[in-house]
């Protein structure tokens, strides 16, 4: 026996990504560990326009809303622990001006309503089934804001119900962007605070209910994410500190996967030299003022301008303005 674990092998895709592909990540966490890279590496991405969301139910209502391009208006925020906040969003997104919560919320829905319209991929990463409501009003909460548990009743749902509110949903997001390719997957982070069997309850209820919308519509596609940390990567080697999540190491791999079995060979080659360009950026050198720095600032400039031209259809104003004012900031 020459092979001491289960790998998964993740199904090949006949179209896969290019370089200049328009990719949304929506969801938990998961989304934005593999959404951040493709920022990071000069890609067309946008991670999350409402923050981490968790339940599909939150996730459908935020896609809605971005197909909608319905604003959010003072009355939808709440004001709590001294700060303006929204039951749809993240708390990345609370601020101590409500103004200021408004027009970030704002801003951030135009810039997603803009990009689902065009958008080549929407990557949604279900994290958990359960789901809580406000008493008074019925609402799902995408956040609970540390509010008293008193005002929510906590709820499973089930297969059905999700099945149900995403065909509605594809349906709607397929008159808006006939081409759009979803890609679908579950969280490999365990919510342990549903306990063992209420968290191996809801992840399968979102993988049963995955399956059947893969199978109703052509278009979409399941990433096993789920399975690659829990049966390939089956050591607690490849989880943090908290024993809950992924770790670096295996973030790094499960997006191999990802990358490997999405993207052409266009994009991949796109990914690793805009991957050393973010390394250099990030790079601190031992003397800012040497000349050996600035010359190491003006080499990946060049590099920059030789990607692009390289690569139609790809602007990456933002990784040459970095180098520039790195060395500007350096030069007495």
């Amino acid at each position: 026996m020459n092979t001491f674990r289960t790998i998964v092998n993740v199904k090949e895709q006949e179209n896969k990504m290019s370089y200049d592909a328009h990719l949304l990540f929506m969801g938990s966490c998961f989304a934005g560990n593999i959404g951040k890279y493709f920022e990071e590496t000069g890609f067309n991405a946008l991670v999350n326009p409402f923050g981490v969301l968790y339940n599909p139910f939150s996730i459908a209502k935020s896609i809605d809303r971005l197909i909608d391009a319905n604003n959010y208006q003072k009355t939808d925020l709440i004001f709590h622990n001294q700060v303006w906040q929204s039951f749809d969003h993240h708390s990345s997104f609370n601020r101590l001006s409500q103004q200021e919560c408004l027009s970030n919320i704002n801003q951030s829905l135009k810039r997603g309503s803009d990009f689902i319209t065009n958008a080549n991929y929407l990557f949604i990463t279900f994290g958990t089934a359960w789901i809580y409501q406000l008493k008074d009003t019925k609402k799902v909460v995408s956040n609970c804001h540390k509010f008293p548990s008193s005002l929510f009743t906590r709820q499973l749902i089930t297969q059905q119900q999700i099945i149900e509110r995403y065909t509605s949903l594809f349906d709607k997001l397929y008159r808006l962007n006939p081409s759009l390719k979803i890609i679908l997957t579950v969280s490999p982070v365990r919510h342990w605070k549903d306990g063992a069997h209420g968290n191996q309850i809801s992840k399968a209820h979102l993988l049963l209910a995955i399956d059947e919308l893969c199978n109703q519509f052509k278009n979409t596609t399941y990433f096993p994410a789920y399975e690659i940390l829990l049966d390939d990567l089956r050591d607690y080697r490849f989880f943090d500190s908290d024993m809950l999540h992924p770790s670096n190491e295996a973030i790094q791999y499960i997006r191999s996967k990802f990358i490997e079995t999405f993207l052409n060979s266009s994009a991949i080659e796109f990914a690793n030299q805009m991957k050393k360009i973010t390394d250099a950026l990030h790079h601190r050198p031992f003397n800012e003022q040497s000349e050996q720095y600035h010359k190491f600032l003006q080499k990946n400039i060049h590099k920059i301008d030789q990607i692009e031209q390289k690569f139609n259809n790809v602007s990456l104003s933002s990784f040459k303005s970095a180098f520039i004012s790195l060395l500007s900031k350096h030069i007495k």
